[in-house]
């Protein structure tokens, strides 16, 4: 692993800036941090967005009826 080389010849310098370990920790860790996501992300988008029923849609072309009339034509009254 090219990263932790990198990281134990930080360690074995002579003077090695703290900034510059703790920088090389932190790029070690956020890499493998994104692995592991892009690892599970298809399996917790799958859990999200697919809860596993069907969707029934109705594809009837018949038109809908309502229980009361809409007068298209009337004003609405302002309060």
């Amino acid at each position: 692993m090219p990263a932790m080389d990198d990281l134990m010849n930080l360690l074995v310098q002579d003077d090695p800036s703290s900034a510059q370990i703790s920088d090389q920790i932190k790029d070690i860790l956020f890499a493998k941090s994104a692995e592991k996501i892009e690892a599970i992300r298809p399996e917790v988008a799958a859990s999200v967005f697919d809860d596993g029923s069907d969707v029934d849609f109705d594809d009837s072309e018949e038109p809908v009826e309502f229980e009361t009339d809409v007068d298209l034509d009337a004003e609405v009254e302002e309060e």
